[in-house]
């Protein structure tokens, strides 16, 4: 391992493998900014060196018996052995209704309708009927029958379910906490999330957990999952728009999550819709918030959070359309998908926990941090685009969304740490991610096995290096063929994909992404800077290679990270963005793709920095110019570009191969060259989602409700025939351009209406902003 000191003032770690064994990083680290306190809490060095077990595999260990007849009835003995808690019917009822909150509820609504002993008992019936609907006794019996039957689905599934001990060992430590309970929060990625998490933390002598469960559920299917655990929402929240519109059912739900804290079992909440949407979901929202609550409260002294990650192959139940809504589930469904999951080659699957923090500390640092400041991407993005400048922006705000009540703020910053850094930070990346991303950026014509296999090693080395950990081992060539075959069912093979493969490969390689997303971020900021010099130099110029000032680098890395949320580069969103945009600078300078060196007079020629002017500051600027004559005392910081393609052209249209500043001798990372344009490629399905959607503004009529929009965009997407229909990254370009100010909600009697901001009335101004985008976009 090796420390290297940025330029940020931050110590990045450099893990550097050798073929054949390689330090495995540990992953999952709280973050240091919001939970410093807890950085050194439940971890020891030693944890990383304990290895993986397999959980879809029963023994003879699991069990206090030994020998021949224990090892073919492991699995029985093993959850009859398991410890389920005994609840009494009629104990919670008594609880729920004597809540300090329900009381005052009922008791308002009961003096409304008299108070007389007839409307007590009606209300008495509500609540016990509302708590009848997020939950139902748990059956031991039903709870052991089927996590004995889960294993044996798990091993027809997959080749195996690997689970790092140190990292379980990590939550055990944090579950022997007195008074303070577990929460886990975790991203979805398949429908069997939730029983998989179930029988871990039963299985591993964590507790059973209460697992939360999305609306789009059958009668049936609801009724059998309350008694294994799942909870939900009742039904009269769903349209409820403010705490005010809840009523008795959010006083009983939160009552009722008060009681599940109290008695510390660990509650599991999903983040997203199981169709991985990258944004927290409605329901998420309203768990979280009723987790807050009660530690505001004091019904617990403090939570622990345990970030989950869950990495597949390829996720059962996927192989529907990326475009489609998602569609109730039943009984029949969940039979349906897992025949048809059966009929898959068997792939690999790893579960992985980030180190518990403390939510209270996590309160305490986000209510007085940057989080509920900063300007709005609107106030900083909206001049570069339009053309114009504000005098002074003052300082970027890290989640974009200060709208709100401070639960409100608390709920997002909590839900979106845990979606764009804590989760993707601790999940694997496995073999299928590596190859997808390497089938859509790097090879999409036909590609031979043994190239393949070689741009596979590379990326692996790159990913190592960068001590981003993976979800496999063995040899290089059945690894391949292993994430071939995976691929091979959807249509996705060696050769063009189609739109719907396409749609597959995107989200296969979004791991991949997620982990490069801030050097990607870079490799776009560079390649938007060398069509703005190129056309500027006309020809050779001396310096072998292309010169770049820093503070225009700074400038455009930092004007993508306000395009695209953080949770689509993997990147912290409680750290400013002009903290990452020095991070990020720093990256591509130890990775090889940049070369600080000593400006010279000639660097003025490739310098594209906006000049200071008579007027004031710039309002991008990172330099101090509080004298006058600094710029002409200390000079500028410049960057070498190394990783450049030999032709201009490789970076995109409208380059003439006369304007060429690049030396014919380049320095690219060993053993993937290319790599630079790889990174600009990662965000291709982004940014040209992003640049379809800008485009769409021109045909809807306006305003119209939020979900006509959407579905009409993806019709729309769907009409590119070299575009990518994905849902994730519709919605995703809808959120950005409501935070950037390019749409506006207009409040009806009839519901909120999507309609253009006066600037993007203008059909100019909607050009700059596909101009904008396209920027960035390496096709």
């Amino acid at each position: 391992m090796k420390t290297w000191i940025s330029n940020s003032d931050q110590n990045l770690e450099v893990f550097i493998p050798f073929l054949g064994k390689y330090h495995r990083p540990f992953l999952g680290r709280c973050c240091q900014t919001c939970t410093p306190r807890s950085w050194d809490g439940f971890y020891a060095e030693d944890l990383s060196t304990l290895g993986f077990r397999d959980v879809s595999r029963v023994t003879e260990r699991d069990t206090r018996f030994r020998g021949w007849l224990v090892r073919r009835v492991c699995g029985f003995l093993a959850t009859w052995e398991w410890e389920i808690p005994s609840e009494t019917p009629r104990e919670l009822p008594g609880k729920i209704c004597g809540s300090r909150r329900v009381q005052d509820v009922a008791s308002s609504r009961a003096h409304g309708c008299g108070g007389d002993e007839g409307s007590r008992r009606h209300w008495k019936e509500e609540i016990c009927r509302i708590l009848g609907e997020i939950q139902a006794p748990l059956s031991p019996l039903l709870l052991r029958l089927c996590h004995w039957m889960l294993p044996k689905l798990l091993s027809r599934l997959f080749l195996s379910v690997q689970l790092q001990r140190g990292q379980l060992e990590m939550v055990l430590r944090a579950a022997r906490t007195p008074e303070v309970p577990l929460v886990f929060l975790c991203t979805q990625q398949s429908q069997l999330d939730g029983p998989l998490l179930s029988f871990l933390l039963l299985s591993q002598g964590i507790g059973a957990p209460r697992v939360t469960v999305g609306t789009r559920i059958s009668p049936g299917l609801r009724s059998l999952l309350q008694r294994l655990g799942g909870i939900f929402l009742p039904s009269g929240m769903a349209q409820a728009r403010s705490e005010r519109d809840e009523g008795l059912p959010g006083a009983v739900l939160d009552a009722y999550v008060q009681e599940v804290l109290r008695s510390r079992q660990p509650l599991v909440i999903f983040l997203e819709e199981p169709l991985g949407l990258l944004q927290l979901s409605d329901p998420a929202r309203r768990w979280l918030l009723r987790v807050l609550r009660a530690l505001r409260d004091g019904a617990v002294p403090d939570v622990r959070i345990v970030p989950v990650g869950i990495a597949y192959d390829v996720a059962p139940g996927r192989a529907g359309r990326d475009g489609a809504p998602p569609q109730p589930l039943g009984i029949a469904a969940c039979l349906r998908a897992a025949f048809q999951a059966l009929r898959r080659p068997r792939g690999c699957a790893r579960v992985d926990f980030s180190q518990p923090f403390s939510l209270r500390e996590f309160v305490e640092n986000n209510l007085v941090g940057p989080t509920l400041s900063g300007n709005r991407p609107e106030q900083l993005l909206l001049p570069t685009i339009l053309g114009t400048c504000v005098p002074d922006v003052g300082n970027v705000g890290t989640l974009g969304a200060g709208v709100g009540t401070e639960e409100e703020i608390l709920v997002t910053a909590l839900g979106l740490h845990t979606l764009s850094a804590d989760s993707s930070a601790c999940s694997a990346i496995m073999a299928v991610g590596i190859t997808a991303a390497l089938l859509l950026h790097r090879h999409r014509e036909a590609v031979l096995l043994p190239r393949l296999m070689r741009d596979f090693s590379g990326l692996l080395e790159q990913l190592l290096l960068r001590g981003r950990a993976v979800g496999f081992r063995g040899q290089l060539r059945a690894l391949v063929l292993h994430s071939l075959r995976q691929l091979q069912p959807p249509g996705a093979g060696l050769g063009p994909p189609e739109a719907s493969a396409r749609g597959q490969l995107v989200r296969l390689a979004g791991g991949v992404r997620q982990r490069l997303g801030g050097e990607a971020a870079g490799a776009c900021a560079i390649r938007a800077l060398l069509l703005e010099v190129l056309p500027i130099l006309g020809t050779p110029c001396g310096p072998p290679g292309i010169v770049l000032s820093r503070e225009e680098l700074l400038r455009k890395i930092l004007e993508v990270l306000l395009l695209l949320p953080p949770i689509l580069l993997g990147l912290q969103p409680c750290q400013p963005p002009e903290r990452h945009s020095l991070d990020i600078l720093d990256k591509l300078v130890l990775g090889g793709l940049l070369e600080e060196e000593e400006p010279e007079s000639e660097c003025r020629g490739c310098d594209v920095a906006p000049r200071p002017s008579s007027r004031g500051h710039s309002c991008w600027d990172f330099t101090d110019d509080s004298d006058s004559d600094s710029e002409d005392r200390v000079p500028k910081r410049c960057y070498k570009v190394l990783g450049v393609p030999h032709h201009p052209l490789g970076w995109g249209e409208g380059v003439s191969p006369k304007s060429s500043c690049v030396s014919p001798q380049l320095s690219e990372p060993q053993g993937f060259p290319g790599f630079l344009l790889f990174l600009c490629r990662l965000l291709s399905p982004v940014l040209r989602s992003y640049g379809r959607a800008a485009e769409f503004l021109e045909r809807p009529p306006w305003p119209q409700p939020e979900a006509d929009y959407v579905e009409a965009l993806l019709e729309f997407l769907n009409e590119d025939e070299d575009g990518y229909l994905d849902r994730s990254l519709a919605l995703s370009s809808l959120q950005s351009f409501k935070d950037m100010g390019v749409l506006e909600e207009l409040q009806t009697p009839t519901g909120p209406l999507l309609q253009l901001s006066q600037p993007f009335q203008s059909a100019s101004n909607r050009e700059k902003l596909r101009a904008f985008i396209h920027q960035f976009t390496q096709l």
